[in-house]
């Protein structure tokens, strides 16, 4: 049995793998199953079919019965391209208080923590199981989740309350906005410039979507929210469009335009439907841009779906999490998770884990030493109570 590394140590480990989503998380993954192996636990891994460089990873401690308590992270980071950071990204600085590298708030130093927990779970010996959840492509639209949870099935038994370790400084969240994305690809027909009347250009036909986005921000912002939608901030579905592209020279009408619209949806609404009104406003524009040029047209394809967090009546993980962090109050986020995702496959989930949001995504990101840890204390927390009879 190798020796034991300290929550610090294991952070430090997890962050030196540069795990941006566009690339690949395996060697994190055989690293953390060889980690685990050397204290005597199976890991087990789902590789993704599709994806022959990702993988999951998920392993059980504790009697071999249903009911344990998940935590769940992902392995993957956004990228630093064009981030001005101070110090080396992958690797964990420490200063003012302060550890810096990329992922320690977004969520290597949870991971950080769940694996230590789950080792001391191990060698300590607990009552009552507890299992640890690594996902991949968290960061581009939580797709990674819900295969991982599927696998899990046939081969753990089933968990109970799945704490998600996003970061939430400690605090017990409860529900979370859901998410709904479209690719949306518009084909038009190029001609010179000074000819645009007989061409079709794709941008400019694109135009009467972004508009239709910022419509209905104006329209939801306007609406007297319901009492679920008031819990939230902003208090209502919201549209975005992030990125655009699209032609090849300033006197050609652009032949093509890509772009994605994104919904995130508060609890009670559908998502789908919000996507379906989407679609028809881009019925619309294709019907105005083909009456110019028969060719051109509008395609859509899914892009992500990640499902709201809905607050539970008398949930487990809920309850759980309350009792270790003290918080009683309510708290709700507006950025999705993986939790609904467990919650949609039956598990009770909560959001709770070390750092602040605004940190994530940003040059040099960081995590409190403070918050890490109080992540740290919790973590004995919910050990002492799994060894309780």
């Amino acid at each position: 049995m190798t020796m034991k590394l300290t929550p610090l140590e294991l952070m430090t480990k997890l962050i030196s793998f540069p795990t941006v989503s566009r690339d690949t998380n395996l060697p994190l993954i055989d690293w953390v199953e060889g980690y685990l192996g050397s204290h005597g636990i199976k890991a087990y891994r789902w590789p993704d079919p599709d994806q022959p460089h990702k993988a999951a990873l998920f392993a059980h401690v504790g009697p071999w019965e249903e009911g344990a308590v998940v935590l769940s992270g992902h392995t993957d980071v956004v990228p630093i391209d064009g981030q001005d950071w101070s110090s080396d990204p992958f690797t964990v600085t420490e200063r003012d208080g302060k550890y810096y590298g990329r992922g320690t708030c977004d969520m290597k130093g949870f991971d950080a923590l769940a694996i230590w927990a789950l080792v001391e779970a191990q060698t300590r010996g607990v009552k009552h199981p507890l299992q640890l959840a690594l996902s991949f492509d968290e960061e581009v639209g939580c797709t990674g989740a819900p295969p991982m949870i599927e696998a899990m099935q046939p081969v753990l038994p089933k968990g109970g309350p799945v704490i998600v370790g996003e970061p939430s400084m400690m605090k017990t969240v409860t529900g979370h906005k859901g998410g709904q994305g479209l690719r949306t690809h518009v084909i038009g027909h190029e001609v010179h410039s000074s000819l645009l009347h007989i061409g079709v250009n794709a941008i400019m036909a694109s135009a009467p979507l972004i508009t239709w986005v910022n419509d209905t921000n104006v329209a939801n912002r306007d609406k007297e929210p319901g009492p679920l939608a008031a819990m939230f901030d902003p208090p209502y579905t919201t549209a975005h469009i992030g990125m655009i592209s699209g032609g090849t020279a300033h006197n050609i009408t652009a032949g093509e335009c890509d772009f994605a619209v994104s919904f995130r949806v508060v609890p009670g609404e559908d998502p789908q439907a919000w996507c379906d009104a989407y679609t028809e406003a881009a019925l619309q524009v294709q019907s105005d841009i083909q009456a110019i040029h028969p060719d051109t047209r509008v395609e859509l394809s899914p892009w992500f779906r990640v499902p709201a967090l809905v607050p539970e009546d008398n949930g487990a993980a809920e309850a759980l999490t309350r009792q270790l962090t003290g918080d009683n109050e309510t708290h709700v986020v507006s950025y999705g998770t993986e939790a609904g995702q467990f919650q949609e496959a039956g598990y009770s989930a909560v959001v709770c884990g070390p750092g602040d949001i605004a940190q994530a995504h940003q040059p040099d990101e960081f995590i409190t030493i403070e918050q890490f840890n109080a992540g740290h204390a919790f973590m004995e927390k919910l050990l002492a109570r799994l060894q309780q009879g």
